[in-house]
């Protein structure tokens, strides 16, 4: 199914890019302009990796059957739309991680897709032999 291949494709991709973030922070907590950036366009620190690992092992394990999977993405994408938004309203989440920068329309992107896949995914009928 759809949603489910969706869901443990974007779970392994945001494992990876926790890995890869916390390789590039060092343990840097920095928030403002100044945070270790991922390929210089993707500002990260230690809790944006966290997060991105959460998600990741969230969308692996959702993978597993449907309902998991259509209810990660629906969430992931909503929730990936509002980083978009609170990016532009306060590019460090209240000084907590940097949501700035080129991870702005990087989370609309991804918010689009997840959303979008995430609200029209149907159920596949099971073909039945006669």
């Amino acid at each position: 199914m759809t949603v489910q291949r969706v869901a443990q494709i974007f779970g392994w991709v945001f494992v990876l890019v926790a890995v890869w973030g916390f390789f590039v922070t060092g343990g840097s907590m920095e928030a403002g302009e100044d945070a270790p950036a991922i390929l210089g366009l993707f500002p990260v620190n230690v809790l944006h990796n966290v997060a991105h690992l959460i998600l990741g092992l969230w969308g692996i394990v959702a993978a597993r059957n449907f309902g998991s999977a259509k209810t990660y993405a629906q969430i992931a994408g909503v929730l990936y739309l509002l980083l978009a938004v609170l990016g532009f309203v306060d590019p460090t989440a209240f000084g907590m991680m940097p949501l700035g920068g080129g991870d702005i329309a990087l989370h609309v992107v991804l918010g689009i897709i997840l959303a979008a896949v995430g609200f029209t995914a149907k159920r596949g009928s099971a073909a039945t032999a006669g």
